[in-house]
């Protein structure tokens, strides 16, 4: 294809392919230097507007601009608000940087489902690559330490950053796994085969991460994609996957004693919770103190470490243990309550968090929308390359698939690290098929 057709989405690729490349992490200052993600999404911000100042780029309409902006306006009152603003200014130009600027940017170059696709193959690519290091590090002891054994697949990201590799694996098989339950024709079908053997070959992966918290988003967003493909294949698949897994782990016993383990935990983690849950309760009850000590604008970003030891209870440990994949043994120290809406709601308070919920709401609400308009009432052949607005339905399963698991996977995360740049590209997807201009009729 010509140079001048797929430019105005290399910026986009770039920053989700940079994420290939290995960050340096020896210690825990590292998580304040701008990494080559960081680097790829300010050249994004950039050529969109170059592209807008010469009259190239999308149009915002009345809701995109709102459930962009409110976000940014909320992100200032917190700052204004805050009792150390310089500390929140970092913190402001963090957040607005992934839930305002690169969501925004993504939103206006997207062209069209043609788009859409190139970019979701991004993503599976990318988790292709990072689960491909994560199993060597696994098989071969070189991972992140996990129970005493370097086995933690962790991929280029590095024990400090453990979330990493999962994140970026559960996104590509969300986004595989939709692209893999819908379309038609035989471009489509090899499309649809070459997606779901990509989501497959992700799921070793994501179990040798052994992260309780992507596990649980991973299985939510594809069921939801499942039933939204259609109940009567969803209910199928479901008792096909619950068959082969009890002839696997019951009858044949495939399955380690670690990994057994840690999908026990799940359940127990009210009965007999391990270290990490007592230790993110602990963190979950500070974030309540401080929204209760200041429920309208916070504490002020970024400030939830100054301010967890005044509302911690006794049993908070003094950080979590990383070690492995070729870092010596450390104390990682916790600065957030793992919570993306609890750590909003104690550091920003209602403002920020009713700015950012409504936000989400509205993306989910007209995202169901346009899929079932999609699923009804297909566009022709060839308009979704040329128009501006969603027009076949795997897109629409993939954008409400990667919300739904990111929804869910900030009950148990949030920002921080190389791969949260990747929160923002998975936004900026969101919005485009939720908000984009419908193509003329």
């Amino acid at each position: 294809m010509p140079w001048r057709q797929w430019a105005p989405m290399a910026p986009v690729l770039a920053t989700v392919l940079v994420l290939c490349v290995p960050v340096q992490t020896d210690d825990v200052t590292t998580s304040g230097r701008i990494t080559p993600a960081d680097a790829a999404s300010l050249v994004l911000v950039v050529w969109c507007l170059v592209r807008l100042l010469r009259g190239r780029g999308g149009r915002l309409t009345p809701c995109a601009a709102l459930v962009l902006g409110a976000p940014a306006v909320a992100f200032a009152v917190a700052t204004a608000a805050s009792a150390d603003p310089q500390t929140s200014l970092t913190g402001f130009v963090r957040y607005t940087q992934i839930f305002v600027l690169v969501p925004g940017a993504v939103l206006l170059l997207l062209r069209g489902t043609r788009d859409f696709r190139l970019l979701s193959w991004a993503l599976v690519v990318l988790a292709l690559v990072q689960g491909a290091v994560g199993v060597v590090q696994s098989l071969t002891g070189t991972g992140a330490s996990y129970m005493g054994q370097d086995v933690r697949a962790v991929g280029t990201f590095g024990p400090l950053d453990v979330m990493g590799m999962s994140t970026v694996v559960s996104l590509g098989l969300v986004a595989a796994f939709a692209l893999g339950l819908g379309g038609a024709g035989d471009a489509s079908r090899r499309q649809r085969t070459a997606a779901l053997c990509c989501a497959g070959a992700l799921v070793p992966p994501l179990v040798l991460s052994y992260s309780r918290g992507a596990w649980i988003a991973t299985a939510a967003a594809c069921t939801v994609v499942l039933l939204l493909a259609g109940v009567r294949r969803a209910v199928l698949v479901l008792l096909a996957l619950a068959a082969a897994g009890v002839v696997l782990v019951a009858g044949l016993g495939v399955g380690s004693a670690m990994f057994e383990e840690r999908l026990s935990s799940i359940a127990d983690v009210n009965s007999a919770p391990d270290r990490s849950v007592t230790d993110r309760y602990s963190l979950w009850s500070a974030a309540e103190g401080m929204w209760q000590e200041a429920p309208a604008t916070g504490v002020g970003i970024k400030n939830f470490p100054a301010h967890r030891d005044g509302h911690a209870g006794l049993g908070l440990s003094s950080g979590s243990d990383t070690a492995g994949a070729g870092m010596q043994f450390q104390k990682e120290p916790l600065l957030s309550p793992h919570n993306m809406y609890l750590l909003v709601l104690s550091e920003q308070g209602l403002i920020g968090s009713a700015a950012l919920l409504g936000g989400g709401s509205v993306l989910l609400v007209r995202g169901l929308r346009r899929l079932h308009a999609a699923r009804i009432a297909r566009p022709p052949v060839g308009s979704g390359a040329a128009g501006c607005a969603p027009g076949t339905a795997e897109c629409g399963l993939a954008a409400v698939g990667l919300f739904v698991w990111q929804a869910v996977d900030f009950l148990y995360a949030d920002i921080g690290g190389p791969s949260t740049v990747l929160t923002g590209v998975v936004l900026g997807v969101v919005s485009w098929w939720a908000l984009a201009e419908a193509p003329a009729r």
